[in-house]
């Protein structure tokens, strides 16, 4: 199995979790249960990086999404998404897939 490119189970706090990597960062995915079995997720990208000491460190950001929000959040990433292709077809001919081409 490929360290970072499958999904897999975890503790009971975390229902799921799938971790990509993309170049000099991962993005997680995981799918939470609060105390009161209601489910949510969270996206956290995490990149490495160095302190003045050369320690190795990471900078983590997340957000929270809640499933009352995620149709807003499709549609806004689909429409940035869409946006993002023809800005770059505009400029230098190549092109991403959008969450509608899935």
């Amino acid at each position: 199995m490929e360290k970072y490119d499958k999904a897999v189970f975890v503790d009971k706090d975390d229902l799921f979790s799938k971790a990509v990597r993309a170049g000099k960062r991962t993005y997680f995915f995981d799918v939470k249960s609060t105390l009161g079995a209601e489910h949510y997720l969270t996206i956290t990208e995490s990149k490495k990086r160095f302190d003045e000491k050369g320690n190795l460190m990471y900078d983590k950001h997340k957000i929270f999404l809640y499933p009352e929000d995620f149709i807003k959040f499709m549609d806004g990433l689909n429409e940035s998404l869409l946006f993002f292709n023809k800005a770059t077809i505009e400029n230098d001919s190549k092109h991403l897939r959008t969450i509608s081409d899935l």
